[in-house]
């Protein structure tokens, strides 16, 4: 609560707070402190007919009244809870809604002057906002719009100004009203006093805000200025903090924030330098752009926001010592999301400006608690835009050595030794900057290799030699990394920390295949447990993903929030490459490793079907676990026989291709599950029993992929990939020769699909494009179907009599060209 106090006839607010943060009475009514509990039975007796009077005023004046008697009697700051809340029920929102909206409209009907009326409106808003119910009540939230335009423009705000300045950033006006509406059909107190005038809003008088009574005011030198010096009072503006910093802190805080104008609000009072704009309102900001509703904000207002980094950023580097020590953790709150970025902006000045501050702090000799937040303003910028306004080479490098030793550091201590959450920030960092440093590092080639789709991914110049070192820091650092997860406890899978240090080795395994592969193999106990708990559904995914908010952490590489589904995610790229080599793949098999990879894609298959009618969006992790199980199938053909999983994979693939086929977006998924199907198929016996419908269906499925991929359809000449697939045809044309060499090895395993070859139409229409087209798109797909062809004439007489006849008819065409084929019918 507030004090008030009878001053001349009219009522004053006093906002001052005791050391603990509560309101407390005025001196006068203090006296001194009581508990509640210490009360005499008359003064309770007399507390509770000023609780009494306070339910049943008929008007504000005797509600303003009852109040002084509380506070007197008992101040705010040694009240109970309980009766708090009385209070605040009694009192309600209506009072303080009503106090500003009268306010802000200049009426002399209230008898108060304006000024007053905003000290006693926004002081009750700010004690009533104590109470976390009263905060997120609607009728205190219509008032944000009112607090926050005080704020921006000080006591010359009227709705008048407000609706230009939302005309102006495209916004539909607010209903400067509705606060009043809302109290005048809820408040039980029917006559207002000190508000009767409820006519429209007017703008305060000129003499109640204005010294000068003009819209000019005068400089500290006497000059006048071209905007008005007059500046909300700063136990006011205080108070209208207090409300707004109040509700941010809710759950839904920052979106009541941002709905009602806080984003362009708060950066005008900035520009305007209003008072304890820097102080408070800057770090509110922070709280609203390092949130859920970073990005949201950022697609609502990118004027105001890149103005707003542009000013903190030109801070920054007008900042000397310790206090631009202290801007490093400032600065990320204010930095769009990696892929939020709005479009058409140009982000290379701030950035430029930005790194050639950081990089005498980087080369300076600092504590590890002094450069811990210069890493992660490091990480975020690198996050942001990449090497490009990073620096020379040598700075690059230096940048990436420095992170590397933070976490030997870090990494290499005592199994028991437990990290600070701040050298955790430190280290999650550290990691982004290895993974941006990684991909150059791990190239040969340099720069020729970079890909003009992400020309700011690469460190531009960046010499062989020095590939080779950053190669060799990273591969230190990446030594500590195995390290620690070593040491990490299964009761330990939940710590977001253990999730970010894997996600850091994962990416090194996705690029690095060569260096510390017996440690790596030595790991994979680990690795797979790690990743499997993760998706069986075993952390706390809410904490994770609030931790990496926390630590101003970005998922560049998928695109979205953190999530503990995502550890098999960062793990499947590594799984490719040593599902590939015999030693670790063997070591893979005793832990189970294809059995979790059918469970990723299982899981992946029921949310693409579950979106339904929904936009369906590609998801690569489905197309790597289909690589790292066709590497299984491909080198582990007794696995595949007697492993149960492969059973599963072959349910799963015959319900999902089929749908595959009229998703032209998802076609090289089609083309993965499809060619593994085909290459589990081949090593399958033909059945005994009638074939299953499942079976049955996936490969007539399969059939008409297939024949997909061709287009013959333009006349003589050359055969065309088939528009449908061009798009993807540099992903999926090897996928599809060896889904036909596959399908081959199926008709031989299992001679029941020559039916299907037959019935589904694969064979005639391949053979006619066969006869009516000059070549094919090359050697490569012409050997793939020569070899099916091949093996479809030696398990059928009906189809190599066709084949016969058509290879006579047609000598000079790219059927006639198939030596192997030809000499197959003569030998037959």
């Amino acid at each position: 609560m507030m004090a008030l106090a009878m001053a001349e006839g009219t009522f004053i607010v006093s906002s001052e707070s005791d050391s603990s943060g509560e309101h407390t009475g005025s001196e006068e009514g203090e006296g001194a402190p009581l508990a509640i509990d210490g009360l005499s039975a008359a003064q309770r007796e007399v507390l509770e007919r000023c609780l009494h009077t306070l339910t049943h005023a008929k008007n504000d004046s005797h509600t303003l009244a009852a109040l002084v008697l509380i506070t007197r009697l008992c101040p705010a700051g040694q009240l109970d809870s309980a009766t708090l809340r009385r209070i605040f029920e009694a009192v309600g929102l209506s009072l303080p809604a009503r106090l500003l909206v009268t306010a802000v409209r200049g009426s002399d009907a209230s008898g108060l002057p304006p000024e007053e009326l905003l000290s006693l409106g926004t002081a009750l808003l700010a004690a009533l906002s104590t109470d976390p119910d009263m905060a997120a009540h609607p009728q205190l939230l219509t008032t944000i719009p009112l607090l926050l335009g005080l704020l921006a423009d000080g006591p010359k705000w009227s709705p008048q100004k407000q609706a230009k300045h939302q005309a102006r950033q495209g916004m539909e006006p607010d209903q400067p009203s509705q606060a009043e509406d809302e109290q005048s059909s809820q408040s039980t107190n029917t006559t207002k006093e000190p508000v009767q005038d409820t006519a429209g809003f007017k703008a305060p008088s000129q003499d109640a805000t204005s010294p000068t009574g003009s819209e000019e005011g005068t400089a500290e030198n006497g000059a006048p200025t071209s905007h008005s010096t007059v500046k909300l009072d700063e136990a006011l503006t205080t108070d209208c903090y207090q409300v707004l910093i109040t509700v941010c802190a809710l759950p839904r805080g920052p979106d009541q924030l941002l709905a009602r104008g806080a984003v362009p609000a708060l950066c005008r009072a900035l520009e305007q330098k209003q008072t304890l704009s820097h102080e408070k309102g800057l770090p509110l900001l922070g709280a609203l752009l390092s949130g859920k509703t970073k990005e949201k904000a950022w697609s609502k207002h990118p004027a105001e926001l890149l103005s707003l980094l542009a000013r903190v950023s030109q801070d920054f580097c007008q900042a000397t010592g310790l206090t631009q020590l202290d801007m490093c953790a400032l600065v990320p709150q204010f930095l769009p999301s990696p892929g939020g970025t709005p479009k058409d902006t140009d982000l290379t000045p701030t950035m430029v400006s930005l790194w050639a501050a950081l990089r005498p702090m980087l080369q300076a000799k600092l504590t590890p608690g002094q450069l811990g937040p210069v890493l992660v303003l490091s990480a975020c910028l690198l996050d942001l835009c990449g090497w490009e306004p990073v620096g020379p080479p040598k700075f690059c490098c230096l940048l990436v050595n420095r992170a590397c030793v933070e976490v030997r550091m870090g990494l290499e201590e005592p199994p028991d030794t437990e990290l600070s959450p701040q050298l955790q920030q430190t280290l999650t960092a550290c990691y982004r900057i290895m993974e941006a440093a990684m991909e150059q590092a791990c190239s040969s080639q340099g720069v020729a290799q970079q890909s003009d789709a992400q020309p700011q991914t690469a460190i531009t110049g960046l010499s062989l030699q020095q590939s080779r070192q950053v190669l060799r820091v990273l591969e230190e650092a990446f030594s500590a990394v195995i390290y620690h997860l070593q040491q990490v406890d299964p009761s330990r899978y939940g710590d977001p920390f253990i999730f970010a240090t894997f996600r850091s080795l994962c990416a090194w395994l996705a690029e690095e295949t060569s260096c510390l592969k017996e440690e790596v193999t030595a790991l994979l106990p680990f690795l797979m447990g790690y990743a499997r708990s993760h998706l069986q559904g075993e952390s706390q995914d809410e904490g994770l993903s609030n931790w990496m908010s926390e630590m101003s952490v970005g998922d560049c590489s998928q695109g979205g929030a953190w999530t503990g589904k995502d550890a098999v995610r960062y793990l499947l790229p590594a799984l490719c490459h040593l599902s590939a080599e015999d030693a670790p793949r063997k070591v893979l098999l005793t832990l189970d490793t294809p059995a979790l990879l059918v469970t990723f894609l299982t899981q992946g298959w029921g949310d693409l079907r579950g979106k339904g009618g929904a936009a369906l969006t590609r998801d690569p992790s489905m197309e790597t676990a289909c690589s790292a199980l066709l590497n299984f199938t491909v080198t582990e053909p007794e696995q595949v026989r007697k492993d149960p999983c492969f059973r599963s994979l072959e349910s799963l693939l015959s319900e999902a291709l089929p749908v595959l086929l009229h998703k032209p977006r998802l076609l090289v998924l089609a083309a993965n599950l499809c060619t593994l199907g085909l290459m589990i198929g081949r090593l399958k016996p033909a059945p005994k029993a009638p074939v299953e419908a499942d079976q049955r269906r996936f490969f007539s499925a399969a059939l008409r992929f297939l024949r997909g991929a061709l287009d013959s359809s333009s006349g003589p000449g050359p055969v065309r990939v088939s528009p449908a697939w061009e798009e993807w045809w540099e992903e999926v044309g090897e996928l599809w020769r060896l889904g036909l060499q596959a399908l081959g090895g199926c008709v031989k395993a299992q001679p029941w699909i020559i039916t299907l070859v037959r019935e589904e139409g694969w064979l005639n229409h391949t053979l006619a494009m066969l006869g009516s087209c000059s070549t094919l798109p090359d050697p490569h797909t012409q050997g793939a179907l020569e070899e099916v062809l091949c093996a479809v004439a030696l398990q059928c007489p009906f189809c190599r009599q066709e084949i016969s006849v058509l290879l006579k008819s047609s000598a000079k065409g790219a059927l006639g060209s198939m030596g192997s084929l030809r000499k197959s019918l003569t030998t037959n």
